[in-house]
């Protein structure tokens, strides 16, 4: 059970990982191609990153903290 919980929380990590990227990568070309559109703005282009990052930050942090506890379980078994 400990161990899906752990393959569970690594499919979790890598995913927000790649929404980040992605996201990341996506919003730089967008504002790349249509710079116009983000000087209307009252925020910087990149805010939407910067939220997508902290949110990806807190889950990382509670799922990295769920995993350590998994590992000291594991090993007193």
């Amino acid at each position: 059970m400990l161990k899906k919980l752990n393959q569970i929380l690594n499919t979790i990590i890598g995913s927000f990982i790649g929404v980040l990227i992605g996201h990341g990568i996506y919003v730089l070309r967008d504002f790349k191609a249509h710079p116009d559109l983000y000087a209307m703005q009252s925020a910087p282009w990149y805010t939407s990153i910067i939220f997508y990052g902290i949110v990806t930050v807190v889950v990382l942090t509670v799922a990295i903290i769920i995993k350590l506890i998994i590992r000291k379980k594991i090993k007193k078994q």
